[in-house]
């Protein structure tokens, strides 16, 4: 069984994470650009950090056999530093372009304020303007009325629901969202937000149809396996193979492979790295030996009940 995991932000990883999601049959992620915890200062940190998400990380994740897209956008967050957000809203049509960028994103609200609302209105319109998806950060507090004001928004600028996907999802939220025709993300974190054995249930009492299951680890307590691991939970669970499939992997393609950039030929085509590579004259193997031709078997895709 294969699987992607269209929200986790890779930069927050090491490279012991993609060696072990590669062993747990992995083969795509999508990494939101997001707020690093650090409040950025000027639009050099910006600059620096799309950079590195549309270069750097997609070389390194290339290194261990894993397909790596990403999403641009503003953060809701910092959105509510206006001359931050001005300066980040110029540069963002540069990103926009480049390979492997399959949505606008993760932008939406955080608190609702005036600026945050101000620049997710104007990251649809460039997402119009561009003819791009959307990945909606849904808030964490009042989630259900952030969530619908977040859908409601897009759809007053005219985006299509089945271009959007909401993420961030919960049982508060889920039913507005599928009712709608967006598609529903659901950030499965160890200890808070939505959990493996709560999505089992969703999926038990909605079906597959349009429900993504993606990590969103980072920097914080979080799970680069929560995937794999949701879907080992399903199967023990009784949820019939083909929705698993769905929500763990199918989903993520047919949503985000609208963007013309994710192709399920990009991974299907064969195993093989060479860890010979350099980006901009740097190795990700700190004097180890390079690997080069098919991944050895410690590293290739297991069943998904082999995951522990």
């Amino acid at each position: 069984m294969r699987f992607i995991d269209p929200h986790i932000h890779m930069s927050s990883r090491t490279t012991d994470d993609y060696e072990r999601m590669k062993a747990a049959g992995i083969v795509a992620v999508i990494e939101p650009a997001f707020w690093l915890g650090q409040p950025r200062t000027n639009i050099g940190s910006y600059i620096d950090y799309l950079s590195s998400i549309v270069g750097w990380e997609r070389f390194r994740a290339s290194q261990f056999g894993i397909r790596h897209y990403c999403t641009i956008g503003l953060n809701s967050k910092e959105a509510n530093n206006e001359a931050l957000a001005e300066a980040v809203m110029d540069i963002l049509p540069r990103y926009l372009s480049k390979e492997g960028v399959v949505a606008v994103g993760e932008i939406g609200y955080d608190d609702g304020s005036a600026l945050e609302d101000k620049y997710y209105r104007a990251q649809l319109a460039l997402a119009l303007e561009f003819d791009m998806l959307v990945m909606v950060h849904t808030p964490h507090r009042d989630k259900r009325a952030g969530t619908v004001r977040s859908m409601d928004v897009a759809v007053e600028m005219g985006m299509a629901p089945g271009r959007v996907v909401i993420d961030h999802n919960n049982e508060e939220t889920v039913h507005d969202v599928l009712e709608r025709g967006f598609w529903a993300g659901f950030t499965l974190y160890p200890n808070t937000k939505m959990g493996s054995e709560r999505m089992v249930e969703i999926v038990r009492q909605y079906g597959s149809e349009r429900i993504i299951v993606d990590s969103s680890a980072d920097w914080g307590v979080s799970d680069p396996l929560a995937v794999p691991r949701t879907a080992q939970l399903m199967l023990e669970r009784g949820i019939a193979r083909q929705d698993v499939e769905a929500t763990c992997y199918g989903n993520a393609l047919a949503a985000y492979g609208q963007s013309g950039q994710m192709q399920e030929s990009h991974w299907l085509a064969g195993e093989i790295v060479d860890q010979r590579g350099l980006f901009e004259g740097n190795t990700v193997l700190r004097g180890q030996e390079p690997r080069v031709g098919t991944l050895p078997e410690s590293a290739r895709p297991v069943a998904a009940v082999a995951i522990k």
